[in-house]
């Protein structure tokens, strides 16, 4: 085991070009023994046919014989990511994260990819800056920020000496200079990735600073905001709000939302092809019927569970889905459902059939124990296996070896040796730098073995155990609590639908997706045949080409279906998917290509803003040039109000309307009634300005001020590889691979 968890482990992967050759080479010499055999006519036939599968290959870029970029999965300022390198470290990132014990889903794999693709275009935009700025990380420095006073968290963590909780920098150098010289090449390479990552973290510390200390807000600009907010006015008015036009008296059109955006363009860039559609979710998730199966299933064994000496053939036999932990668990860790009864059970006797989840379980109480709450335990492992990337064990050391190395490890200790010394030096557990330390360890934490002997003993109690890993020669060092510790045996079968209902369920689905060839039959067929029937048309809108799920409504990974709508034309309705529990049909509503947002994409921002404008305009048609508010008020049935507490900030009663405010602490409307009505976010207002006073300017830290604003400023910013790839040129294929 490694101190660093986070180490990126690299090995190789399919490569698309070689797969592509070897392919051309099967495919000729398949040709040529036919054409050995005589059949001229047969294999140019064959060989035509083979020929438009190999362009057809190439032509969708997985194919490398012409030379195209098969392998590039994406550029950034016409920088290149490869796919092969891109998926070593994707693949290395996914082994690291399941020995960390998270789950692998398709959704973690999803999100994994966006992080990693992430990483990549941020190394090459900050590697660009880095080389324009001259920003660099010496070999003095390194090696300050690895053993100074500094260290990163997770060095820190693996090399402080529990006992003095000191960083002993000395153990870690000692350890960097082992793995340098390591035979292992992939500890050479995680040593490698280690320290490149702590070089651009410096780095990018540097770069980040240079950002923050060219944010200066002037001295000036502090205090005229501080005259500004000094400032109160009191003001008259006419609110006439928008609410007041009914949304049928105006009407946006597809010009004026092509204008709108042709002004605006900014906002309305789209970096990458987005797609919507409409969708029909027909469940196919068990039914009673089913349910009922499962459970007779059970009832039907139980007997035989209960007479069973042999636990673990018994399961095997079962069909079980739930794993058998041979060990005591304490009672107050166990989480499962029914807990109380099943721990009521007598040993011996059999509890269920009894609903978990999505599941039937019986549970079989084997025998039970009194046992400390949690251990603190010491223990030197003389491993016989490793673990290899694949996750597959291999054998590291013969049995009797690592037998008679413990022997010897412990007839040491016996005769005084030092243990912290032992185990640093042959422990192959990633608790040698610790001394081997396991503290407050609970019941089930450990492989069964491990776990009852350290319950099982009392403190000052020392043995070798032998595990799947290998032995260890282990010390119980302290106890606390004291409770009930069970061992169970669980039998747990999943509800799921049988092969009739996934069938009907199958077979309904693909009868309307058969019957619905276009939008308009889609629509026309779900209103007649599947709405009566209670079920429901979805959307979703602006999926895009790496998403794994196409909406809210259908969370569950889908990532076949959203390449299967990006394959797709405008109308189409595709074949059935299954999707979680259902079977999904799907029709494409939109297709908007990359570039400016089409009027339909844009509409739902654009229509409110347009309205509201056009119903502005109506008001202040209708209230035309105004002499006094009461005028306006009579127009419009709206009353005249008043705020005499108006800063330019705004009012807790008048809220926020920039160009009310404006207008007010205007100098040249001072006890005036403006003659134009105000276009405001709420509504159009009619404006008279009372009184401008100012109150006393406080006598406030300009300095700190400064600080403040400046520090708002930056978080305002973001961070600054978010900035680099606003203005870098980034294009995004993994959907082609992925």
């Amino acid at each position: 085991m490694t101190a660093f968890p986070q180490f990126v482990n690299i090995y190789n992967s399919p490569n698309f070009a070689i797969l592509s050759k070897t392919r051309l080479y099967n495919i000729m010499s398949v040709i040529q023994t036919i054409r050995d055999k005589g059949g001229l006519i047969s294999a140019i036939i064959i060989g035509i046919a083979l020929l438009g599968f190999i362009l057809m290959d190439a032509f969708t870029g997985r194919s490398n014989m012409f030379g195209g970029n098969s392998t590039t999965l994406g550029t950034v300022n016409g920088k290149k990511i490869d796919y092969i390198d891109f998926n070593k470290k994707l693949t290395a990132e996914q082994e690291a994260r399941q020995r960390q014990g998270y789950p692998m889903d398709d959704q973690g794999r999803q999100q994994l990819n966006e992080s990693v693709w992430n990483q990549e275009v941020n190394k090459i935009l900050a590697d660009e800056e880095f080389d324009k700025l001259g920003i660099n990380v010496g070999k003095n420095e390194v090696n300050d920020i690895l053993f100074g006073r500094n260290p990163p968290p997770d060095l820190k963590q693996g090399f402080t000496d529990p006992k003095t909780n000191i960083y002993n920098a000395d153990q870690a150098r000692q350890y960097f200079a082992q793995m340098k010289k390591s035979k292992n090449a992939t500890e050479r390479q995680q040593l490698s990735a280690y320290i490149s990552s702590v070089e651009l973290n410096r780095m990018m510390e540097k770069y980040a600073s240079l950002l923050s200390s060219s944010v200066n807000v002037p001295k000036w600009f502090v205090e005229k905001q501080n005259t500004d907010n000094s400032q109160l006015a009191k003001i008259s008015y006419v609110k006439i709000p928008y609410t007041s036009v009914a949304d049928s008296a105006v009407k946006v059109t597809d010009a004026e939302i092509t204008g709108y955006i042709k002004e605006h363009a900014d906002e309305f860039k789209q970096d990458e092809e987005t797609r919507g559609v409409e969708y029909i979710l027909f469940n196919a998730q068990a039914n009673q019927a089913d349910s009922a199966a499962v459970r007779e299933k059970l009832e039907s064994i139980k007997e035989e569970f209960k007479e069973a000496t042999d636990i673990k053939s018994f399961l095997i036999k079962s069909g079980s889905e739930s794993q058998f932990y041979d060990g005591f668990i304490n009672g107050k860790k166990i989480q499962q459902v029914n807990k109380d009864s099943i721990l009521k059970n007598p040993v011996g006797s059999v509890y269920g059939p009894y609903l978990d989840g999505g599941s039937f379980a019986l549970s079989k109480m084997i025998a039970v124990k009194q046992w400390p709450d949690t251990v603190k335990v010491r223990h030197i492992l003389i491993a016989t296996v490793q673990q290899t990337q694949q996750g597959q064990s291999m054998t590291i050391r013969e049995d009797s070896t690592a037998r008679k190395l413990a022997d010897s490890i412990q007839t040491a200790i016996r005769n005084g040796a030092n243990f912290d010394t032992l185990c640093l030096k042959y422990s192959d557990d990633g608790t040698k730098t610790t001394g081997g330390v396991y503290d407050n360890v609970t019941t089930g934490q450990m492989v069964p073995p491990f776990n009852d002997f350290i319950f099982d003993h009392k403190p000052g109690e020392k043995g070798i155990v032998k595990t799947d890993f290998g032995y260890h020669y282990v010390e119980v060092l302290s106890q606390k609590g004291n409770s009930p510790a069970y061992k169970i045996a669980y039998v747990a079968k999943s509800i799921y639908p049988s092969s009739a209902t996934d069938d009907s369920v199958s077979n309904a689905a693909s009868q309307f997706a058969g019957d619905s060839r276009d939008e308009k039959a889609f629509e026309t067929n779900f209103e007649k045949n599947l709405k009566p029937k209670g079920l429901n048309k979805f959307l979703a809108s602006d999926i895009k080409p790496n998403d794994f799920t196409i909406g809210q409504s259908l969370p569950a990974p889908s990532r076949q279906l959203v390449r299967a709508i990006f394959a797709a034309k405008k109308g189409d309705v595709l074949p059935p998917s299954r999707v979680g529990d259902n079977y999904v049909v799907v029709v494409v509503t939109e297709v908007n290509e990359a570039g400016t947002q089409s009027v339909s994409k844009a509409r739902p921002a654009v229509e409110p803003l347009l309205l509201k404008k056009k119903k502005a305009q109506q008001i202040l048609q209708k209230i035309g040039k105004i002499g006094t508010l009461e005028d306006v008020a009579t127009k419009t049935g709206q009353p005249v109000q008043v705020v005499d507490s108006l800063r330019i900030t705004g009012s807790r009663n008048f809220g926020y309307e920039p160009r009310v405010i404006g207008a007010a602490f205007n100098t040249a409307n001072k006890g005036k009634t403006i003659p134009e009505g105000i276009e405001g976010s709420e509504g159009v207002f009619a404006v008279k300005v009372d009184e401008v006073s100012a109150t006393s300017v406080e006598n406030a830290n300009i300095d700190q001020q400064r600080k403040q604003l400046e520090q708002s400023l930056l978080q305002r910013q973001g961070y600054p590889t978010q900035i680099l790839q606003k203005a870098a040129k980034i294009k995004d294929n993994r959907a082609k691979f992925f």
